[in-house]
C-alpha cells in the first residue's frame, strides 16, 4: 500500500515539473518605479487602458460570455463610438464587430438617419470598415419609406474614424514608450490620404 502511494506521489512530482518546465522561462520586463502608480485603483486604470487586465468576477460568472473589458484599447472601436456618439445606439457589440445606431433626426423633421458599423479588421486603413446609412422619409405618421444612402457621408464617417483612430494610436503608442517614428507617421497620414479619394 506504501509503495503504490509513493508511486502516485513520484508521477505526480513529475508531471508537475513537466508542466512546470513546458511553459518556457519566465521574461521579465525591466520597470521605472517612478512610472508605476502608487496607489492600487490608478495601477489598476492604467492597466485597463493599456489593455492588460480583465476582471476576475466576470470571468467566474459574474456576466455571461461574450464580454470583453478591453475594448477601450482598440483604436478603431473608440474612434468609431467617440464620432457617432451623439446618436443613440441600439447595439455595440465588441465580440461581434458591429455598431448599430437607432433612428436618429433633429427636432421638427420627417428624415432619420440610422448607421450601421462593421468592423472587418483592427487595422487602421479605409477597408476596414465597412459603413452603411438608411434614411426613413415620413411623409405622413406610419407612412415611411427606407432607403439605403450616404455615399458622401460614409466617406465623411471614415474620414473622420480614421483621422481620430490614427491620434488614438499615436498616444497609446507613446503612453507604452514606444517612439512614435515618422515611417509611422507617414504611414498614418497616407492611410488618410487613401479614404479621401
Amino acid at each position: 500500500m506504501k509503495n503504490i502511494v509513493f508511486l502516485k506521489l513520484i508521477i505526480f512530482l513529475l508531471i508537475s515539473s513537466a508542466l512546470m518546465t513546458s511553459c518556457g522561462p519566465f521574461k521579465y520586463k525591466k520597470v521605472d518605479a517612478r512610472d508605476i502608480p502608487t496607489r492600487g485603483e490608478d495601477r489598476v486604470k492604467k492597466n485597463i487602458e493599456e489593455g492588460r487586465a480583465f476582471r476576475l468576477q466576470d470571468t467566474l460568472g459574474g456576466k455571461k460570455g461574450g464580454t470583453f473589458d478591453f475594448a477601450s484599447s482598440n483604436e478603431l472601436w473608440r474612434a468609431s463610438l467617440d464620432t457617432i456618439d451623439f446618436m443613440p445606439l441600439i447595439s455595440a457589440s465588441y465580440s461581434g464587430g458591429t455598431i448599430i445606431t437607432d433612428w436618429y433626426s433633429e427636432q421638427n423633421s420627417n428624415e432619420s438617419v440610422k448607421i450601421s458599423i462593421r468592423f472587418l479588421t483592427n487595422e487602421i486603413r479605409a477597408d476596414a470598415l465597412d459603413i452603411k446609412v438608411f434614411k426613413k422619409v415620413c411623409s405622413k405618421p406610419n407612412q415611411c419609406v427606407t432607403t439605403e444612402t450616404g455615399n458622401n457621408l460614409i466617406r465623411e464617417l471614415k474620414r473622420n474614424i480614421l483621422r481620430k483612430a490614427a491620434v488614438y494610436e499615436k498616444e497609446n503608442q507613446l503612453k507604452r514608450g514606444k517612439k512614435f517614428h515618422k515611417d509611422a507617421q507617414s504611414d498614418i497620414f497616407a492611410k488618410d490620404e487613401r479614404v479621401k479619394n
